[in-house]
């Protein structure tokens, strides 16, 4: 394919390319069509689904609920308990798919006339998933009926021991399976082997989207035995804000159910019916509508601080009280607990960059690392290095828990799975993206082979043809808020549909810096007369920052990156977040 521009390998070692092969050598890389429509294309959209895409809806992307595994027996299961008055209890995970996950149901059930109990295990005392300790706790407190979320498809165990307790377990998960299931009365989870065709193409979804369903399959069920005849309905679209921070924070492809789940879940947001939703965005000094951006890098991070270096359940606690002024003290706390997580996470961060080598997983391990921070670790090794990471922590007892972030194409939860069934790990699991583990310290060399002989083809095969994918090719003048604007009407983005990326210049750097924790900003200007903001965050040790701070102004580039609006003092202008950089012509 014909690099973009010309440029077969630019300041980070990549060609540049458009997204849509189609697109391939016509003029700014959008082929015939509005813009809308091409972005839609480029991204995998069916040119017959264009309309379902460009407004998505839950109406056009709802699957039948009951095409899923045990989704009717969970949901007759629940309607009995409802009815019947039982104790419920919801286990969650403790990151924010778990606390949405909990939260969603907790609030569903509240307005069906139950208050469940809400469980949230301590990371660090606890661990991952149901414990047979906890569950049985929570029979013997009054539950006749537990609902584990983001957790259980591994809990054979745990799930054993709440059958011995007499204590019906409902699983609901997304996490992948074994080819054996624990025991449960029902296991809810689009991931299952047997799983059925439809419900298996919903594998993508985040465990509150499958919560989601689950809800609407209750509530259904209810509606048939006639529950609703003199009471009202929940209203479970009102609670789509939740199911779209919880999708995007545990970083689900944003395609078909996910895509609708979002777009509407934002606009639920906006309304601020949720109090510690409103709280939330308060304490994240948001003063604008939140986007599926914030999600991720605001919102989320303040749930999860909570289960990293906090209270476990303050996420659970905040989405589901009723009580504004709760709300806005418990939201306080996680932004403050939030700072506290930054701290621990830079001293990690600085630990584990020093000992990443040069093998295809990069498995790095230390004493006293603070467990709760090193899925964030493992996600920033992965980016800077372009391949899987996995970052363990080792306590006092000699036992590492570990967290693992993957690459496009490269499934680390099967692989990690794998590990766990050939005696490498105590414990271990998670989905193609993103795994968990627990290992004894003298195992974690043997554990990297074993990653490095299974995977070291499929990450070659990932990498191979690795290439910065352009949408557009734009003068500096171009890079302003209309084009951003344009460009928001394809989303929401995030993982699987990403945010248009386009390439600016060619400009010159009129004046660039070293701000925050290694960023760099520059001021550019276009030989169309234009100046811009470029901001290229974390590159201040690498080759692109190096070429922003010492290019000068008698070198030009072109610049790649995505298109930001920055409002200041009620002023919207536009600014481009800079991921790579091309020269334009050679040295003066």
């Amino acid at each position: 394919m014909t690099p973009v521009l010309g440029i077969a390998s630019s300041i980070l070692g990549q060609p540049w390319r458009w997204r849509a092969r189609a697109a391939d050598a016509r003029d700014g890389g959008m082929g015939d069509g509005d813009l809308v429509t091409q972005l839609l294309l480029a991204r995998g959209c069916p040119p017959d689904a264009l309309d379902a895409h460009r407004m998505p809806s839950i109406r056009a992307f709802m699957p039948d609920p009951s095409c899923f595994r045990d989704m009717d027996r969970a949901a007759e299961r629940l309607a009995d308990a409802v009815q019947g008055g039982e104790g419920i209890a919801i286990f969650g995970d403790y990151d924010v798919d778990g606390a949405t996950s909990a939260a969603l149901m907790i609030l569903v059930l509240r307005d069906l006339g139950i208050e469940a109990r809400p469980y949230i295990p301590d990371r660090l005392l606890e661990g991952y998933g149901p414990s047979g300790d906890a569950l049985v706790r929570l029979a013997r407190e009054g539950a006749s009926l537990i609902v584990t979320v983001d957790c259980g498809a591994q809990g054979f165990e745990a799930l054993a021991a709440a059958r011995d307790e007499g204590v019906d377990v409902i699983v609901v998960d997304h996490h992948k399976c074994a080819t054996t299931l624990p025991h449960a009365h029902a296991i809810v989870n689009p991931n299952r082997l047997d799983e059925s065709a439809e419900g298996a193409s919903h594998g993508h979804l985040a465990a509150v989207g499958v919560a989601f369903l689950l809800a609407a399959a209750l509530v259904r069920t209810l509606r048939v035995r006639g529950y609703f005849a003199g009471r009202a309905e929940p209203r479970l679209l009102d609670l789509l804000d939740i199911v779209a921070l919880g999708t995007v924070a545990d970083v689900a492809q944003l395609r078909g159910l996910n895509r609708a789940f979002v777009a509407q879940g934002l606009k639920v947001m906006a309304r601020g019916l949720n109090p510690g939703v409103a709280a939330l965005i308060e304490a994240s000094r948001l003063t604008r509508a939140p986007t599926a951006t914030d999600l991720g890098f605001a919102l989320g991070p303040r749930i999860n601080a909570g289960g990293r270096v906090g209270r476990a359940d303050l996420g659970v606690r905040l989405l589901t009280t009723r009580d504004p002024d709760e709300a806005r003290a418990i939201a306080a706390e996680l932004d403050r607990l939030n700072e506290e997580r930054r701290g621990i996470e830079s001293v990690v961060q600085e630990a584990a960059d020093a000992m990443t080598g040069d093998r295809r997983v990069a498995v790095v391990a230390g004493h006293g690392w603070h467990a709760g921070v090193i899925g964030i670790v493992a996600g920033r090794l992965k980016e800077k290095l372009g391949r899987p990471a996995i970052v363990i922590a080792i306590d006092d007892a000699g036992v590492g828990k570990g967290s693992g972030r993957s690459i496009a194409g490269v499934d680390l939860g099967a692989a990690v799975m794998a590990a766990r069934e050939h005696g490498l790990l105590v414990a271990g699991g998670g989905h193609a993206m993103a795994a968990g583990l627990t290992i004894a310290a003298d195992g974690v060399q043997a554990f990297a082979d074993f990653l490095e002989d299974r995977l070291a083809a499929t990450v070659d095969h990932a990498t191979a043809d690795r290439a910065l994918l352009l949408d557009a090719v734009v003068a500096p003048a171009g890079v302003n808020p209309a084009l951003v604007e344009a460009f928001d009407v394809g989303g929401p983005y995030g993982m699987g549909w990403p945010a248009p990326r386009i390439a600016a210049g060619p400009v010159r750097i009129i004046k660039a810096d070293i701000v925050g924790n290694g960023h760099v900003r520059a001021v550019v200007a276009g030989d169309d007369g234009q100046s811009l903001k470029a901001m290229a965050f974390r590159h201040a040790d690498t080759p692109l920052g190096q070429a922003l701070l010492g290019a000068g102004p008698n070198r030009r580039l072109w610049l790649a990156g995505r298109a930001k609006v920055d409002e200041w003092n009620g002023r919207a202008s536009a600014e481009l977040h800079c991921e790579d950089a091309a020269w334009a012509d050679r040295a003066a």
